[in-house]
């Protein structure tokens, strides 16, 4: 291989530099101080100006040795001396070319070396075509260094271009990049330009690469701190317009109050957070922005949330029993699940609320109870109509993107009645509807179930609720209309309708103070006795509850009320059945009785109405005809049904009861069931019309004392039904005396007052058989 380069020898005095590089071709001025490198440029001015610049290991040795600086280096000419201020001297030199230390022959008074210098053939380089490519290559590199650094003028790039010789051209960007002296040093030391160029190649690729990253941390950095500036500068702004319309003040005011309040709340962490969260986004806004307002409102409504306000149940049950008592008559099984919660709660603290949901006709007490659950409890009653509710933000609230958002009324309902463990009513929870706003009764799962309720989250407050110590009672007038899923959720208490000994008691001991008080007058001045509120009750109203019988005793005493103003000299005045006319005008309703003497084809049936019980009279007549069953008095299905089952049976027991076999070919049958106007359904008439068929066939009379209930089977069996209460009292308001009842239905007998039981029979039948043995009157009976 052909040898590039030739080789010379030098000896010149040796100047060490500290944390400088100087590279040929490159001009540069350094102060000079120690007395060796005077002296070494003295000797050199004498000689050919030349002078060798080597950088030292370690800058902070002051005296150094051969050992303590590099051996290789540039040979310079010295182009300018100045001597300045306190014996130094700034020195303007130019490099010529690089070259290695020998040996150093002289070292006081100053450092001399025998040099070597090494020159390139520019000729035989600039044929490589591999260093043409490397030089394109690293000016491209340079030019995108220059470009992302900033720090280079891009003049240079001119410089560059004019540039053939390789050695010059990689000298030139070397020393103008800003390399760590190590890195100088290396450059410095490589005497083939082919190799020099691969070095700061590779080095100005890794240079770009540090460059990018630093220029992406630089604008990452520049954005934050131009963004926090931003926000002072706007923050300061605010508070010096604030401060001009004298609002400053009362925002800060406000801020130190909300941050007070937040200290002294006891919640968990995540929610503490939240509101400061929002505390901190109000200290930013000004006092006028609809925003601001917005976030005032949401947080006025989290601190008046009674959050940690419990209320101490007053647990004495011969009290709370008293005090339902007092309120209410009847009502035995609310009472007693309330005493019961009360005992339980006695022993075990941390029980949850029970959901109570009271069933039963209107007008029965089901709200007023609620009200004294609360009082005998010593708690807070707080009542929601759920009547006509369609919107499920009703419950669960409105988000706060809204315009006029606001909670929902179960978290309104909590923030009035400051109290964590109110007793809480939802009014009507059968009429809840659905439709595109979604589906309120889904709301109410989470609301009523025990397991989720202690984390309920409201839409507008967006942080968990704890709603596990209320008292949840729902009412209702039917269960067909309430969600299977929600109603699994609630422990469904039946109150049926008052009976008439019940209203009696009522309407002496409530209603009719009650009215007397309300209407002004003394409470010995007007004096109803009790056959006349029994008319009342029976002929002037009609109803499970006891709404329209205070309506109408309310009637009473504003006619009364009227008599006295109209002559003020009135003692006292009295209704009896004689003068209740008067009062009331003529009666509204009537009651059928029991028919003088017993009846071939007339049976009295008894019915469960939504008013309460009551008797009805089942008439059948046959005739001749081709064996049609007529059915009148508009009947349901069911209805319809329990008859032909009924005809059935009796062809089967023809024999047995003594009618013709072929009746069912040569006669038309007619059940009727008086008021036509009235639908009727259910199975409860089977055995009734059963037996007046019977009687009709039969020619055997029925008995006018005995009234029934019961479905019929093919078999004849008698199988139980509902509404037992309500249709003895009709029975016995009718003057029946003897009452045939399935034998299944021997425990509704518990709840039939003492006074009913004690004037009437009770039959418990379980066939056929058995009912005509009691309510046929055969001959000689």
């Amino acid at each position: 291989m052909e040898q590039n380069y030739t080789m010379k020898e030098h000896q010149l005095p040796l100047i060490p530099l500290r944390g400088l590089a100087v590279f040929p071709y490159m001009v540069l001025h350094f102060d000079v101080g120690r007395d060796k490198s005077i002296n070494a440029l003295e000797e050199a001015m004498v000689d050919e100006q030349l002078i060798f610049l080597t950088s030292q290991k370690e800058a902070e040795v002051d005296l150094p040795t051969p050992n303590d600086f590099y051996h290789i280096g540039t040979i310079c000419k010295i182009k300018q001396m100045l001597k300045l201020p306190g014996d130094t001297i700034r020195v303007l030199v130019e490099g010529i070319s690089r070259a290695e230390i020998k040996e150093v022959i002289q070292e006081e008074p100053f450092f001399k070396a025998v040099l070597e210098e090494v020159v390139y053939d520019e000729e035989l380089i600039k044929e490589d075509k591999e260093v043409e490519a490397l030089m394109r290559n690293v000016f491209e590199s340079f030019e995108e260094y220059i470009n992302i650094s900033n720090r280079i003028s891009p003049e240079i790039l001119l410089s560059l271009s004019d540039i053939e010789d390789a050695s010059r051209f990689v000298d030139t960007i070397a020393s103008n990049m800003f390399l760590k002296p190590l890195q100088k040093q290396e450059i410095l030391e490589i005497f083939d330009p082919k190799k020099r160029l691969e070095k700061i190649y590779k080095i100005l690729l890794e240079e770009i690469d540090i460059l990018k990253i630093e220029k992406k941390i630089s604008l990452r950095v520049k954005k934050q701190i131009n963004k926090v500036q931003k926000e002072y500068y706007l923050r300061e702004q605010l508070k010096a317009i604030q401060k001009e319309l004298g609002e400053d003040e009362e925002i800060a005011d406000e801020i130190e109050e909300y941050k007070n309040k937040l200290k002294k709340l006891k919640v968990k962490k995540e929610i503490k957070e939240k509101i400061s969260k929002e505390i901190n986004r109000l200290s930013r806004m000004s006092s006028s922005s609809a925003e601001s307002s917005v976030i005032r409102n949401y947080l006025d409504t989290i601190f008046s949330l009674p959050w940690n306000n419990e209320i101490k149940d007053k647990i004495d049950i011969k009290e709370s029993r008293k005090i339902l008592d007092q309120d209410h008559y009847g009502l035995e099984k609310v009472k007693e699940r309330i005493i019961e919660y009360l005992a339980i709660r006695k022993l075990a603290k941390s029980m949850k609320g029970p959901i109570l949901c009271l069933v039963g006709p209107p007008g029965v007490g089901k709200t007023s109870i609620a009200k004294s659950v609360a009082k005998s409890l010593n708690r807070k009653f707080v009542r929601v109509s759920l009547g006509g509710v369609r919107d499920e933000a009703e419950i669960r609230g409105h988000r706060r993107t809204y315009v006029g958002a606001i909670p929902g009324r179960i978290i309104n309902a909590i923030k009035e009645a400051k109290s964590k463990n109110p007793v809480f009513l939802f009014d009507e929870i059968d009429k809840m509807a659905s439709d595109f706003r979604g589906d309120p009764a889904s709301a109410m799962l989470e609301v009523l179930d025990p397991e989720q309720n202690k984390e309920f989250v409201d839409h507008y407050l967006e942080i968990p609720f704890d709603l596990s110590k209320v008292l949840f009672i729902t009412t209702a007038n039917s269960l067909s209309t309430i969600p299977r899923p929600l109603l699994d959720r609630m422990e469904i208490i039946e109150i049926s309708g008052y009976t008439e000994e019940e209203k009696l008691k009522i309407s002496q001991k409530y209603l009719l103070p009650k009215q007397i008080k309300e209407h002004g007058l003394k409470e010995d001045f007007l004096k109803i006795g009790e056959d006349t509120l029994r008319d009342i009750i029976n002929y002037y109203t009609r109803e499970s509850g006891v709404r329209n019988l205070e309506r109408t005793i309310g009637k009473v005493c504003r006619k009364a009320a009227t008599r006295y103003v109209e002559n003020p000299n009135l003692k006292s005045i009295r209704v009896n059945r004689t003068n209740l006319e008067k009062y009331l005008g003529k009666k509204r309703y009537r009651y059928e009785l029991i028919k003088e003497k017993p009846e071939i084809g007339i049976v009295t049936g008894l019915a469960w109405t939504a008013v309460g019980g009551d008797t009805l009279s089942i008439e059948v007549t046959p005739m001749k005809g081709k064996g049609q069953l007529v059915l009148t008095g508009q009947l349901g299905d069911v209805m319809k049904e329990s008859a032909k089952a009924g005809i059935s049976y009796i062809r089967s027991r023809c024999e047995e009861l003594n009618i013709d076999p072929e009746f069912y070919k040569e006669k038309d049958i007619h059940i009727h069931i008086p008021e036509g106007a009235i639908p009727k359904d259910g199975p409860s008439a089977g055995i009734t019309m059963a037996t007046a068929v019977i009687s009709a066939l039969s020619q055997i009379p029925v008995s006018n004392t005995v009234a029934m209930t019961g479905e019929i089977t093919l078999r004849g069996r008698v199988l139980a039904v509902g509404g037992i209460k309500e249709k003895v009292l009709a029975a016995h308001r009718a003057g029946i005396k003897k009452v045939l009842l399935p034998i299944e239905n021997k425990k509704d007998l518990e709840d039939i007052p003492e006074n009913v039981k004690k004037k009437m029979e009770f039959v418990l039948v379980e066939n056929m058989d058995e009912v005509l043995e009691h309510a046929l009157v055969r001959d000689g009976e």
